[in-house]
């Protein structure tokens, strides 16, 4: 496979499909997050960024709750995003698209004026996010059944 792709916000149904398609691929295939539990009624106010191969095939997605959607997620700062939703096809990884999609994030979130960005990282991943400023606080928690730690990055 080739490691040409774009990272954009997700404009229109079918890019929103193509987020979705991603996250079904990872998180509910892959991993064996229920479906009830992927899809959430943030995902019609979230920022969707996308990575897309040159051909249009889907890479990646993310997404970016901001305002009072992140609330709950940022000990109710307003001033402070949430990156959530991070997934990127099995073969895709390895080419950079996971970063590549969280910078895109953080624009997105800096156009908005957020201060900066909090993340809920499955355990696993918490070097990934590491390498790219984030760090972790408070302990570690269960959700969809895997241990995840809160994360911050001042942007």
């Amino acid at each position: 496979m080739s490691g040409a792709y774009a990272v954009r916000e997700a404009v229109g149904e079918d890019d929103l499909e193509k987020c979705f398609a991603v996250r079904r691929a990872v998180f509910v295939e892959e991993q064996g997050v229920p479906r009830e539990l992927e899809y959430d009624t943030y995902d019609s106010t979230a920022v969707h960024v996308l990575a897309v191969r040159a051909d249009g095939v889907p890479l990646g997605t993310g997404r970016l709750l901001h305002g009072e959607d992140a609330t709950g997620r940022t000990g109710a700062d307003t001033s402070v995003g949430s990156l959530g939703r991070l997934a990127v096809t099995g073969d895709a990884r390895g080419l950079g698209v996971g970063a590549a999609l969280v910078r895109a994030i953080e624009d997105a979130a800096r156009e908005r004026g957020l201060a900066a960005v909090d993340l809920h990282a499955q355990t696993h991943a918490l070097g990934f996010y590491e390498r790219l400023g984030y760090a972790a606080y408070g302990g570690e928690f269960p959700d969809a059944g895997m241990p995840h730690r809160a994360m911050r990055r001042a942007l």
